[in-house]
């Protein structure tokens, strides 16, 4: 069988253009997705003469979040679902201060060039927290957003929360992260999670993207080194996500989150 790729790469006069490239699935994120995320920011921190990159995604969304194959075994047999392995120990540092998962989106803050999410359609739970490991978010009018873990009985675990904690209030956080709503572009404006709403984004990421590049590349990653030191060590919020994550993987509760979901039906819930 002839492996499937998930995302595509393009580089051109210091642009690359990555796209994630599961439009049939709404480039939601299953395991060969994490693995060619992880693979494309290793691949372009090495890759001379990239200054700058823009991510989006193919066909009708950015990222609807973790693949629905995923939940539909958690409801059949109780399973962890953790990309990368089943039997993953989620509190293990294989990328520095990140895990595997964390690192999918980790891997774009860390990268020495800015990063531009072109943000359309739905960016939904790891989706939303794909957009997140960008420097700036460029949005569509009618893209939607959501911390949507909650949903699944589970918590944002791919470097979300440090991440979020720099760029929103302590209530909003709160309000999003329990609650799991929907939210508009307007109110990812307001909330500090969007830089600019456009109609075309992934036009105006790249042409952005251009003029950026067409900076000294090496202010532009002094810049970017200056701006990541401004954050406290995101370390120890890294580990506590895996903490608590692993925790509720596969516990009573978080499995009948995920079957009543399914089932579409109110949860039976046990404290």
């Amino acid at each position: 069988m002839e492996e499937r790729v998930s995302i595509s790469i393009s580089i051109s006069e210091g642009v690359a253009d990555v796209r994630l490239v599961r439009a049939d699935k709404m480039n939601a994120l299953d395991q060969a997705m994490f693995e060619a995320l992880v693979a494309a920011t290793d691949r372009l921190s090495k890759e001379k003469g990239v200054r700058v990159v823009v991510l989006s995604g193919e066909g009708r969304a950015f990222c609807a979040g973790l693949d629905m194959g995923r939940f539909a075994a958690m409801k059949e047999t109780g399973g962890n679902g953790i990309p990368g392995g089943e039997n993953r120990d989620l509190t293990k540092r294989t990328h520095g201060q990140a895990n595997f998962p964390q690192q999918a989106v980790w891997g774009w803050r860390q990268l020495p060039v800015p990063v531009i999410a072109a943000v359309h359609g739905v960016a939904f739970g790891g989706g939303f927290q794909l957009s997140l490991g960008a420097d700036m978010r460029f949005l569509s009018p009618d893209a939607r957003m959501s911390v949507m873990e909650i949903k699944w009985g589970l918590v944002p675990d791919m470097a979300g929360t440090p991440i979020l904690a720099s760029l929103v209030r302590d209530d909003i956080l709160r309000d999003l992260t329990y609650t799991g709503r929907i939210f508009s572009a307007q109110e990812a404006m307001t909330y500090g999670l969007a830089t600019r709403i456009c109609d075309d984004p992934r036009a105006t990421a790249l042409e952005v993207a251009r003029e950026i590049a067409g900076k000294s590349p090496d202010a532009i990653r002094a810049a970017k080194r200056l701006l990541n030191n401004l954050s406290v060590d995101p370390g120890p919020a890294l580990l506590a996500e895996s903490v608590e994550q692993q925790k509720l993987i596969g516990s009573a509760n978080q499995t009948e989150a995920v079957r009543s979901n399914l089932e579409k039906r109110a949860a039976r819930y046990v404290d």
